[in-house]
């Protein structure tokens, strides 16, 4: 009742019945959309549009890019919606010469790997050949050279193990110019240094040190030779303090 009307019933139950109606058909048209959707994600997932279409690898140096997707188990036969690319990453991050590793999903079939390698510090002489050391101190026995290019430092008598991670990391604390300047490097402990190392440089310089401070004392070495007389060659020793033996006064002394 309202300003003295009255609404009969009769009245208001066809407005009822449209309102039902209308609320009956949009819930319907819902669940018909809702099945015609569900529908078409199966379809499509177990269509061949669902199948990863392109996959593409960055980074990678050491591996081609087949190696890189063959180790991840992808194919152009992979359903796109079982990619798992935490479980991709780890796998990849296994390899040794593989620092880190991402793989992203790029809708709507497509996956792409980007791979970070370790670097290289130096490289191992066994025989004849030449093998690359990573930074993470392991030995590529892979990757049998018989030459090498670059400059970084030859290794001699080392293995993997704390020995060469020390090496390795003795390295990776100096500056590259230093580094460069480095031609081999022989571990040749002894009974009173069991970490001694003797290295030959570019210059003609020999140096004489221990891996326990080698980048602390190595970082000095060009200011040491600019105070030495370039055309006379000898042995540097930094072993404890740092001093100089000249070659032909220790081919004197032998021949004395």
């Amino acid at each position: 009742m309202e300003d003295g009307k009255i609404v009969a019933l009769e009245d208001r139950i066809p407005k009822l019945k449209e309102q039902r109606r209308k609320k009956a058909n949009r819930r319907l048209v819902f669940l018909l959309l809702l099945f015609f959707l569900m529908i078409l994600v199966v379809a499509y997932t177990q269509s061949p549009l669902s199948r990863v279409k392109n996959i593409t690898v960055t980074g990678s140096e050491l591996y081609s890019d087949h190696e890189i997707i063959r180790e991840t188990g992808l194919s152009l036969k992979t359903n796109i919606w079982t990619v798992k690319s935490t479980a991709i990453e780890a796998k990849l991050k296994q390899l040794p010469e593989v620092k880190s590793a991402a793989v992203t999903i790029q809708w709507p079939n497509s996956i792409l790997i980007q791979i970070k390698e370790h670097k290289k510090a130096a490289y191992l002489k066994q025989g004849n050949y030449y093998y690359p050391i990573m930074e993470n101190g392991k030995i590529l026995k892979n990757y049998k050279m018989d030459k090498i290019t670059g400059n970084s430092p030859i290794l001699f008598d080392f293995k993997e193990g704390a020995i060469l991670n020390m090496m390795v990391n003795g390295l990776k604390n100096l500056p590259n110019e230093i580094v460069n300047s480095i031609s081999e490097i022989h571990f040749t402990p002894t009974k009173t240094d069991p970490y001694h190392i003797s290295l030959f440089m570019n210059d003609g310089f020999e140096v004489s040190a221990t891996l326990t401070n080698f980048s602390n004392k190595m970082v000095h070495y060009p200011s040491i030779i600019s105070q030495l007389d370039p055309k006379k060659k000898g042995i540097i020793d930094l072993e404890v303090g740092s001093y100089f033996k000249a070659f032909e006064a220790e081919t004197k002394g032998k021949n004395d």
